[in-house]
C-alpha cells in the first residue's frame, strides 16, 4: 500500500499491489475476471499472470517419483517453474530439503542431513528407472 505521508493525513491517492495466488481449477482469465470483478470501481493494472501448476501426481511418472521418495505430497504455496512444466504436460513437482514455508525468508536454512535425505531419495527413483 502506498498512499499519503503520513498515518494521520487522508491521501489524496492511494495504490495497492494485490498478489492474487489462484488454485489450478481457475484459468489466467477467470483470475483476471475475478479480480476485475472485485475491483470494477478502480482503476487496475495487471503487472503479472502466470499459470498455477496443476497437479500432477496422477501422471505415471510423478506417481513413481512419490513412491520412491516417499512421504506425503501436499500443496505449494506460492509459484514456482513446476507450473511452466504443467503448461507443457510435463508431470513436475518440487523437491527438496529444508521447510517450503521459509523459503526467501532471512533465516531461511536447512539441516545438513536434509541434503542426505534428499540426495538418497532422488537417487533411489533415478536408479529404479
Amino acid at each position: 500500500l502506498d498512499a499519503g505521508v503520513a498515518g494521520n493525513v487522508i491521501p489524496p491517492t492511494a495504490t495497492i499491489q494485490i498478489n492474487y495466488r489462484f488454485a489450478p481449477d481457475k484459468t489466467t482469465e477467470q483470475a483476471r475476471q475475478y479480480m476485475e470483478d472485485l475491483f470494477h470501481e478502480w482503476p487496475m493494472n495487471v503487472l503479472d499472470l502466470s499459470a498455477p501448476a496443476r497437479p500432477g501426481l496422477d501422471r505415471p511418472l510423478a506417481k513413481s517419483f512419490v513412491a520412491a521418495v516417499g512421504g506425503e505430497p501436499g500443496p505449494k504455496y506460492g509459484w514456482t517453474d513446476v507450473a511452466r512444466f504443467g503448461q507443457l504436460g510435463i508431470p513436475a513437482v518440487n523437491f527438496g530439503p529444508g521447510n517450503a514455508l521459509c523459503a526467501h525468508q532471512v533465516d531461511e536454512c536447512c539441516r545438513l542431513g536434509s541434503l542426505d535425505e534428499c540426495y538418497r531419495a532422488l537417487h533411489t527413483w533415478l536408479a529404479s528407472r
